[in-house]
């Protein structure tokens, strides 16, 4: 690249950078984890000191010197982590989360800058007060063992780490050599590493002569806890010797065996992929794969991912407007070409729909980018209020439109601040309560049909709602007299400005509450809901579309004006007779199996001009999110089609209940729907009712 990259160089080294960013601080929560239980897997300290010197080289490679020089003691700190030389602390684990935060803040800045730069003075200091207690507190133990020592020299320094781990543990150690034919010995020494990391841990693999022209030797070294005879019984090949090393005595007499004890092999054998001696044809063939799916991996700016999206959304509509033609066309002209017309436009409609398809797959990410960020979050802002909580993380597989997924980070962030903030107690609280002192936030994500629903939980102290209606009281939102159901409570949250609690902190009691996130959310076509159980926690649930760009909607007209309804929204649609409606406490429902339903009439939530042909059939489109239902009531069912939503801007923003406008490609533009946000609003009026 030179010393002056390109702007095209630099965005694909800063997008590789996010990435492993996204890395390190995964690794870190579960090495974090690891610490809580005691048992440091090998397998995760190694694989972030990989991530570590990837981040250094490109760094370097492109000129960021302060990215590279940061990156480069993180690597030596993790290189001693992983050695041995020093052990895994509650500090340690600090001062690497600081080290990938200011990666991070770098990363971003020269995003925006490349000559962006930040004091790295305080976490290097840090970083290097911790090598200074590097120190190696093992190397006796390779000479108490009574192996040949032109084995012992061409290990690694990584195997020689890992030897000396079983050894300090007592497990028992195996030289296992073996002899394959040359046509097919990577298939044979792959089938026999399997099989040993099914016993223990193989520390290394190094080849050896074999015992004919024709072969090739290897010799493995295992760490176990079964005995000799039980690992040669499981690997049963007559191409395999077993020998047991046995400890050096420290006076003239017999060697003893090594004392049984064990780790499983996945603590080594992955983790020292790349630095420990292996089979060279085995080796070429993971390289080649790993090029291989590297370079069928393209980052597409997501600019580009919306251009291509509105091309297929012009694309629809012309699509829409041949198919329009073709009706009107037809008894007009001869009936074969009529015909043909038809044939031709479902055959465009057929592989519309596959582009249409393969453009949104393109644009699908998992919800993992976004649960990954709050990982950091939950960690520093319990550390600000002296909590301890974890973060459960579960269906981070599941996909959303890349853009829901950034516009989702806020809302997220801010419910999470406030569950620690306000719903989480200090772990002497919790302890007098009877509960674990470490609290627990619990990410949950799913699929249910075209929605995705992301949950919420925490088990701190929970809502009270009879707090939440006495605030609400004394702000003047609702009466004293108004008698609220538990969900309805729970809606006051959402109100602009409501918040219960009294003092002011750096994330409550600035004015900027649930409301700003409800708001948030209706602008993705989503709602958000509220469960709480006093004393137990709060769950809070919010449901998505999986994509707001092109859509099937069912065409919808009221007093005049016609508006789409998002298909994935629509349970079911119904043909009234205005007598069977009732009215409850000054809202309109229906009877549905047994059900009530509560009724929202198009022509009054925007205030448009009554119908006038009174007493006739109504329709209704009865929607649901999440668990809530509602009918919306309008005068005619006009049919489905695929519209394209087109943003409204931030001059109509404040507008409620519309997700955007559509075209319907015969010049004319129509209003969508947002069911979340009638839903929310319909709610909120019935909620206002009382009052």
């Amino acid at each position: 690249m030179g010393d002056n990259p390109s702007s095209r160089a630099i965005h694909e080294f800063l997008a590789e950078a996010e990435e492993i960013i996204e890395n390190l601080n995964r690794g870190l929560v579960s090495m974090g984890e690891q610490v809580e239980s005691g048992d440091i897997d090998p397998d995760t300290v190694n694989a972030i000191f990989r991530e570590a010197h990837s981040i250094k080289g490109l760094s370097g490679m492109f000129g960021f010197d302060d990215i590279s020089r940061l990156s480069h003691q993180m690597e030596n700190l993790l290189d001693s982590l992983r050695l041995g030389k020093l052990s895994l602390s509650r500090q340690m684990l600090e001062v690497l989360f600081q080290g990938v935060e200011t990666l991070a803040r770098l990363v971003s800045g020269k995003a925006d800058d490349d000559a962006f730069q930040l004091d790295l003075g305080p976490v290097m200091a840090l970083i290097e007060s911790l090598l200074e207690g590097d120190h190696d507190n093992a190397t006796d133990l390779l000479d108490g063992i009574d192996l040949d020592s032109s084995l012992l020299n061409v290990l690694t320094e990584y195997e020689e780490h890992r030897l000396r781990e079983n050894l300090s543990r007592g497990r028992r150690l195996l030289l296992v050599k073996a002899n394959f034919s040359l046509a097919s010995f990577d298939q044979e020494l792959a089938e026999l590493t399997d099989a040993l990391k099914k016993t223990g841990e193989l520390i290394s693999t190094l080849p050896s002569p074999g015992d004919a022209d024709d072969r090739i030797g290897f010799q493995l070294l295992v760490g176990t806890d079964q005995e000799l005879s039980e690992v040669s019984a499981a690997i049963d090949r007559d191409s395999v010797k077993f020998e047991e090393v046995c400890r050096k005595p420290p006076s003239s007499g017999g060697h003893p065996a090594i004392s049984n004890q064990t780790v499983t092999n996945a603590e080594v054998e992955d983790a020292a992929t790349g630095i420990e001696l292996t089979d060279p044809a085995a080796g070429a063939d993971e390289q080649a794969a790993s090029l291989r799916s590297f370079s069928r991996t393209v980052r597409v700016d997501i600019e580009k991912l919306d251009n291509l999206m509105n091309i297929v959304g012009e694309l629809v509509l012309s699509k829409g407007a041949i198919q329009r033609i073709a009706e009107e066309i037809k008894g007009k002209v001869s009936n074969d070409l009529a015909a043909d017309l038809h044939k031709a436009t479902r055959g465009l409609e057929r592989r519309l729909d596959e582009l249409q398809a393969g453009v949104m797959e393109v644009r699908m990410v998992p919800v993992s980018q976004l649960f990954d960020k709050m990982t950091r979050i939950v960690r520093r802002v319990a550390n600000e209020h002296g909590k301890s909580v974890s973060l459960d993380i579960r269906g981070a597989e599941t996909e959303l439109d890349k853009l829901i997924v950034e516009d989702l980070t806020d809302p997220l962030m801010h419910i999470i601040r406030n569950a620690i903030d306000h719903g989480i107690e200090t772990p002497e609280v919790r302890k007098a309560a009877g509960k674990e002192e470490r609290a627990r936030i619990s990410l949950h994500a799913s699929q249910k049909g075209n929605h995705v629903v992301i949950e919420v939980q925490d088990d701190g102290q929970g809502i009270d709602p009879q707090r939440v209606r006495q605030k609400a009281i004394e702000k003047g939102l609702i009466s004293s007299e108004v008698v609220l159901t538990r969900e309805e409570v729970y809606d006051l949250l959402f109100m602009p400005g409501f918040s219960t609690r009294d003092e002011v902190s750096d994330l409550s009691g600035r004015g900027v509450g649930m409301d700003v996130v409800k708001n948030n959310i209706a602008a993705l076509s989503g709602m958000i809901e509220i469960d709480s159980e006093p004393g137990q926690g709060t769950t809070m649930t919010i449901t998505l579309p999986i994509t707001l760009a092109i859509i099937k909607a069912l065409i919808v007209r009221a007093s005049g004006q016609t508006y789409a309804v998002p298909i994935n929204s629509v349970l079911e649609t119904l043909m009234l007779d205005p007598t069977v409606i009732e009215t409850i406490e000054r809202r309109e429902v229906i009877e549905l199996r047994n059900s009530t339903l509560p009724l929202l009439r198009l022509s009054e939530a925007f205030d448009l001009p009554l119908n006038e042909h009174h007493g006739e059939k109504l329709f209704v489109a009865v929607v649901g999110l999440a668990e809530k239902r509602l009918g919306i009531v309008v005068d005619e069912l006009l049919g489905q089609q695929d519209v394209v939503i087109k943003s409204l801007g931030r001059t109509l923003s404040f507008v409620k209940g519309i997700a955007g406008a559509a075209d319907l490609g015969s010049q004319r533009t129509i209003l969508v729907l947002d069911v979340g946000g009638l839903m929310s609003e319909a709610l909120r009026t019935e909620v206002g009712a009382h009052v």
